[in-house]
């Protein structure tokens, strides 16, 4: 009796593409478990925790080990985070310096507004100017980066100043004297704390004529991730150019441009209820 010829079954094999884009996949995953991790993973947990085989986890360690994203402790056989890995995490950091991200929006705002634009953080008691983009307008507000001003009587200042703990903003500007720089400068304590809290709710400051006779300055803060205060972004120009009734309109291009920069940094704006 002759037996029929078995027909071998044809094998289903995935793609080399596909199995590429696998091998990645977990890749990524395993280094989001060891990220994850204070004191290192051995190999049976990384294999348990993405469901692999310690074999599949081994040979996946090894290739990221040459490349320098992962790190084995040999004498305690823990795997942990590489040094390279460290140094492409560090690259997002770059992108979230926030005068970079700030400057294109600074520009819109000065075409959309024709005044110009400053960036300004608070250092040691006073505002410090770090970005500026100049209005086209002959008579315009201009400012070497680097220098300070008052924090009490400038928009980029009381708007910071907003953002941080009554009591400590309070006791800020005590410490550096409430000078009056015009007839307009917020010099009584109870006042400029009412001032706060009304920046704090609108969320925006106007510096209407407080540090110099004819100029007026809107300002809104930039958030880190933490909801804290880093920057704040303005427009200044002429009182005459910067008149009440444009107010409402000038102040929300003011907010979203800060909005904007905030979100290109990951940060996030914090509630309006005011700490005490």
């Amino acid at each position: 009796m002759v037996e029929p010829i078995k027909q071998p079954k044809a094998k289903t094999t995935k793609p080399a593409g596909a199995t590429q884009v696998q091998s990645l996949s977990r890749a990524l995953l395993l280094l989001e478990r060891l990220a994850a991790s204070d004191m290192g993973m051995s190999l049976t947990d990384v294999a348990g925790s993405l469901g692999l085989a310690p074999s599949t986890a081994h040979r996946l360690l090894n290739s990221l080990r040459s490349h320098d994203f992962v790190d084995l402790d040999e004498s305690q056989g823990l795997w942990s985070i590489g040094v390279h890995a460290f140094s492409i995490g560090n690259a997002y950091l770059k992108k979230r310096d926030f005068i970079a991200q700030a400057r294109p929006h600074m520009k819109r705002l000065v075409a959309e507004t024709g005044e110009t634009s400053n960036l300004a953080i608070l250092e040691q008691g006073s505002v410090v100017y770090v970005g500026q983009v100049e209005s086209p307008q002959t008579m315009r507000m201009v400012v070497s980066l680097g220098s300070r001003s008052p924090v009490h009587a400038a928009g980029v200042g009381k708007a910071l100043l907003s953002a941080l703990p009554m009591k400590e903003a309070l006791e800020l500007v005590r410490k550096n004297g409430m000078k009056a720089y015009t007839e307009h400068t917020i010099i009584h304590p109870s006042q400029f704390e009412l001032e706060l809290h009304k920046i704090a709710q609108q969320g925006y400051s106007l510096d209407d004529e407080e540090q110099f006779e004819g100029l007026r300055c809107i300002a809104a803060n930039i958030y880190n991730e933490h909801g804290e205060a880093v920057a704040a972004i303005s427009i200044s120009g002429p009182a005459v150019r910067v008149k009440w009734e444009r107010i409402p309109q000038l102040s929300a291009l003011v907010m979203d441009a800060a909005r904007k920069v905030t979100q290109a940094i990951g940060g996030k704006a914090p509630s309006t209820s005011r700490k005490p």
